[in-house]
C-alpha cells in the first residue's frame, strides 16, 4: 500500500504532466489536499512530506484541526481552506480560524465573515462558488448574479475577493469537462475588467484534473487520491 508521501508525489506528477501538455508552468497550480474526515495522523504524514495546504468541509472538525496544528506546528506555514457549504450561523468559527473560503454563495454569509474576522488577522481570502451546470441540487451562484455579488463582496473590509470556485456536473468525457471549466475561466476573465485582483480559479478534482488545468485552474482539490477512501460514519 502506498504512503501519503508517495500519493502526494504521484498527484504532483500528474499536475506537472497536465500543465506541460497545455504549456503552463506547473508552479501556477496549487495542490489543495482535502483532509475532511481524515485523522490528525494522516495530516501529520502530509506535512512531513512537505505539504502545507489543506481543505476542510466541516466546521467543527476543521476548526479542531486548525487549533491542533497551530499548537503542534506553530512555525509551519500551513494554509487552511474551508471548502464546504456554509450555514450563516456557523460563520464565526470559519472567520476566526481559516485563511481561505472557497464556497461563498450568498452576500449575507460574506458580510458575516467580514464582520467576524478578528482584527489581528489578515483579511480572509474568498472565492465565489458558481453553479456552472445550473443543477438545482448544487450550491453556487448563477452566472447572472456573479457581477453584482462580486461588487458587494469586494467592498467588504476584512475580505479579499480572489476568484471563483465550481464543482461542475460529473462528466467522464474530457471535452465536456473542459467546456464546464472554460465557462468558469471566461466568467473570471470578464470579471477582471472591474476586479483586476482576481487571480484564483479553484476547480478540478481527481477525475477531471487534466481538463481543469487546461482551462486555467490555479487550485485543484484532491482528497481520496492522497488520503484514501473517506469514512463519513461520524459526520452528521
Amino acid at each position: 500500500m502506498s504512503s501519503i508521501k508517495q500519493n502526494i508525489e504521484q498527484v504532483i506528477s500528474q499536475i506537472d504532466l497536465a500543465a506541460k501538455k497545455c504549456g503552463r508552468d506547473a508552479d501556477s497550480v496549487q495542490l489543495l489536499a482535502v483532509s475532511k474526515t481524515k485523522p490528525i495522523a494522516a495530516i501529520e504524514e502530509a506535512i512531513a512530506a512537505g505539504h502545507c495546504a489543506f481543505g476542510e468541509n466541516y466546521v467543527q472538525e476543521g476548526v479542531e484541526k486548525v487549533q491542533h496544528f497551530a499548537v503542534s506546528h506553530p512555525n509551519s506555514a500551513l494554509s487552511w481552506h474551508f471548502i464546504g457549504p456554509i450555514q450563516s450561523n456557523k460563520t464565526r468559527p470559519i472567520a476566526e480560524h481559516f485563511d481561505w473560503v472557497h464556497s461563498i454563495d450568498r452576500v449575507k454569509v460574506a458580510r458575516r465573515l467580514s464582520e467576524q474576522r478578528p482584527a489581528g488577522k489578515a483579511p480572509l481570502n474568498v472565492l465565489l462558488q458558481v453553479n456552472t451546470s445550473g443543477e438545482a441540487s448544487k450550491s453556487g451562484l448563477g452566472f447572472g448574479d456573479i457581477a453584482a455579488v462580486a461588487d458587494e463582496i469586494a467592498a467588504m473590509p476584512n475580505l479579499v475577493l480572489r476568484g471563483l470556485m465550481s464543482i461542475p456536473q460529473k462528466a467522464d468525457n474530457y471535452d465536456s469537462q473542459l467546456l464546464a471549466f472554460t465557462r468558469l475561466a471566461e466568467l473570471q476573465n470578464n470579471l477582471k475588467a472591474t476586479h483586476p485582483q482576481l487571480d484564483t480559479l479553484s476547480m478540478g478534482m481527481s477525475g477531471d484534473l487534466d481538463a481543469a488545468i487546461a482551462a486555467g485552474s490555479t487550485i485543484v482539490r484532491i482528497g481520496t487520491a492522497i488520503f484514501g477512501a473517506r469514512d463519513y460514519s461520524q459526520q452528521a
